[in-house]
C-alpha cells in the first residue's frame, strides 16, 4: 500500500509519499504520507514505512527496507508548532527519521525517530534503534538496542547489545580488517539493489 496520511493536531498537512521509479516497494509493504525514497531501493514484503506522525521520513539510494522493518517516528508537530527535540538536522534539513545511502535493515528491524542511520551501515535482523544516531560505515549485529547514544563511525555493536549509555557507545570496538562481517554490507547492497530492478522489470511487461 502507498498512501497519505490524514489530518491530525500533530499533522497539519497531508502527504503522498516521493518515491524514486527506480525504487521498488512490494504490494505487501505500506509507505504512507511524507515519506521520501530515493533511487535503487529494495522495500519488501510487510514493511511499514509510516509517516503520518513524525515526518518526514528519508531513506537514501541504494538502500534496502528488508521483510518486516517499521520506521516509525514520535511526533514532530503540535498545534502546528514543530516539536524540535523530535528532529535531527541532516545536511540543513530536518528529519524525523534519515537512513543514508548503502544501508541494510534487516529484517524485523525498528527504526524509532528520532533516529538517524548514516551511509554504508549495516543494521541487523531485530534491532531497535530508537533516540539515537549511527554514523557511517557501523554493523549493528542483530539483536541490538540502541537508545539515545551515538554510535561513532566504523563501530561493530556486538549481538544482543543493549547500548544507553553514550559512554558504551564511545567504547564499542572499531572495525577492523579481520572483523568477519566487515564486507557483508556491501553483498546485501547488490543483492537488493539488483532484487529491486529486477522486480521492477516484471511488473512493467
Amino acid at each position: 500500500m502507498i498512501g497519505e496520511n490524514v489530518l491530525t493536531d500533530f499533522s497539519s498537512s497531508v502527504s503522498q509519499p516521493e518515491i524514486d521509479l527506480s525504487t521498488y516497494v512490494h504490494p505487501l509493504a505500506s509507505v504512507i504520507g511524507r515519506v521520501i525514497l530515493g533511487k535503487n531501493i529494495m522495500v519488501s514484503p510487510m514493511a511499514s514505512i509510516r509517516g503520518d506522525e513524525g515526518q518526514p521520513l528519508f531513506i537514501g539510494d541504494d538502500s534496502n527496507v528488508q521483510d518486516g522493518v517499521i520506521i516509525h517516528a514520535l511526533e514532530t508537530e503540535a498545534n502546528g508548532i514543530p516539536v524540535e527535540e523530535n528532529l535531527y538536522t541532516v545536511s540543513g534539513e530536518k528529519y524525523a527519521v534519515y537512513v543514508g545511502k548503502r544501508v541494510s535493515l534487516a529484517h524485523q528491524v525498528q527504526i524509532h525517530g528520532p533516529a538517524v542511520v548514516h551511509d554504508d551501515t549495516f543494521v541487523g535482523m531485530k534491532t531497535l534503534i530508537f533516540k539515537s544516531m549511527v554514523e557511517s560505515g557501523c554493523v549493528i549485529e542483530p539483536g541490538s538496542i540502541l537508545m539515545g547514544v551515538t554510535v561513532p563511525d566504523h563501530r561493530c555493536v556486538p549481538a544482543g547489545s543493549i547500548i544507553k549509555m553514550q559512554k558504551d557507545a564511545d567504547n564499542l570496538p572499531e572495525i577492523t580488517e579481520d572483523y568477519p562481517m566487515k564486507d557483508m554490507n556491501r553483498g546485501v547492497i547488490h543483492v537488493n539493489t539488483a532484487l529491486a530492478k529486477g522486480y521492477l522489470a516484471s511488473t512493467r511487461k
